[in-house]
């Protein structure tokens, strides 16, 4: 990477992982802590908690048009702003439906996508993906942190000291993104990056990137839908309450995050990632399932952490597969849509979630989780290993457009090739195992 790329995918980074530490830190504690709201009932529980989900799921795609026309940062400061006001909203409420007002305002902060897609502007393909596992990690490592933090936090503060904790970490949000994040005019926005409404209609229609918007639109709501009844598991059942309940937390998403990186290595070693990936779902699947029987700390406590460990090896999985699968040139509308499924399966997770819980209770949190995650596995099964696909920028020059695409076309690893009216540029999407980059060179847009 280049100082400008470090520079910009470090900044970037960190916005993502201050959003995401606020916005998960209420997790661990919400069902505890707002159970002698006058108006709790454990339904709102789940609308509270996916809100935020919803107007993510809303704005998302629209946000990201936004960014496309008036730049990335004026959308990103906007979001962020929205954030911060729905932190203050729920940092002063006092009921369940003032919480619910606030998750959503912060959800309407939607600039998820446009930070992905400022990433793209400011990476070369090469090192897009060292770029794309920086942000991964930054939002793995705010998850973990949050689940620590969450309970420390409300144990001196209260609730409400989570939210007005959520509010400082989006001001520095807005430090980063003015005085860290690069200001250069050497960004390009190009197609990879932005979205197009006109493409959404055959990306939906897409069998793998069907799969892979089921898949997230699942993994998110388990995760929304389990936070339902964790915490009343553990402090109940369990007995882990006050200080002993962040060490429970680290040790249950620290110790998945270790389970799952051999698994990770393995598959990619072995080109085994697809029986990884449907391994880790059923996984997860068994896990819910058996947590609707007879539990025991120790049996609940084993089934949390394999729940946890295949929940991280899917969430790192299932964006790396997209970007492979995804159609030349439309990376940046796939990943909108995504981006849109993951927000939509939070709230499902959280409103399906919350009334199972009050319908059934806590065997009916965790069968409902399982009966999605089953539901998903048998969706990929009809998932295609992922190919080592790679998207180049191409720049046309005085070439004629036919010329063009029959020179391109016959260099050995092409794959597909989109030539844009109105550029000079063409995306191509090549194998990189197989490409013959020497005969790209004279092409390549730098």
């Amino acid at each position: 990477m280049t100082t400008l790329e470090r520079r910009a995918t470090i900044s970037i980074a960190s916005v993502f992982g201050f959003r995401m530490l606020g916005l998960f830190m209420v997790l661990p504690v919400i069902a505890i802590a707002t159970g002698d709201y006058p108006d709790f009932t454990p339904l709102m529980l789940g609308v509270v908690l996916g809100a935020y989900g919803l107007t993510q799921a809303i704005l998302q795609i629209p946000l990201g048009l936004l960014s496309d026309n008036i730049g990335r940062k004026p959308v990103i400061m906007g979001g962020l702003v929205v954030f911060i006001l729905g932190s203050f909203v729920a940092a002063i409420a006092d009921t369940m439906f003032g919480l619910m007002l606030g998750r959503a305002l912060q959800g309407m902060g939607a600039i998820a996508s446009t930070l992905m897609a400022m990433v793209t502007d400011y990476t070369a393909e090469q090192n897009r993906s060292k770029a794309m596992a920086m942000i991964g990690g930054s939002i793995g490592f705010s998850f973990i942190l949050a689940m620590m933090l969450g309970p420390l936090v409300t144990g001196v503060f209260g609730l409400s000291g989570i939210f007005w904790l959520t509010a400082v970490l989006g001001f520095l949000g807005i430090l980063v993104v003015q005085l860290v994040i690069p200001k250069t005019s050497k960004t390009n926005f190009n197609r990879e990056s932005m979205a197009d409404l006109q493409d959404i209609s055959a990306l939906l229609k897409d069998p793998t990137l069907q799969r892979l918007n089921v898949g997230v639109f699942a993994l998110h709501f388990a995760l929304m839908a389990v936070f339902i009844g964790v915490p009343s598991i553990l402090a109940n059942e369990v007995g882990v309450t006050g200080s002993d309940l962040p060490w429970v937390y680290l040790g249950l998403l620290g110790g998945g995050f270790f389970l799952m990186l051999p698994m990770m290595i393995m598959s990619e070693k072995f080109a085994m990632q697809k029986s990884a990936f449907l391994v880790a779902v059923m996984v997860m699947a068994l896990s819910a399932f058996c947590l609707t029987f007879g539990r025991t700390s120790l049996i609940t406590l084993t089934l949390l952490l394999l729940f946890f460990a295949a929940f991280n090896l899917l969430e790192a999985s299932l964006p790396s597969w997209l970007s492979k699968a995804c159609p030349v040139g439309n990376r940046g509308t796939a990943m909108g849509v995504y981006s849109t499924c993951q927000f939509l399966g939070a709230f499902a997770g959280g409103l399906i979630g919350g009334w199972s819980m009050q319908k059934y209770g806590l065997n009916g949190v965790f069968g409902s989780v399982a009966c999605m995650l089953l539901v998903w596995w048998v969706f990929a099964l009809g998932l295609q290993s992922p190919r080592p696909l790679k998207t180049l920028v191409l720049a046309v020059g005085d070439i004629e457009h036919q010329e063009f695409l029959k020179i391109i076309s016959n260099v050995v690893g092409v794959e597909d090739i989109l030539l844009v009216d109105g550029e000079h540029l063409a995306y191509v999407q090549v194998d990189r195992l197989v490409v013959d980059m020497n005969s790209l060179q004279p092409y390549l847009n730098r």
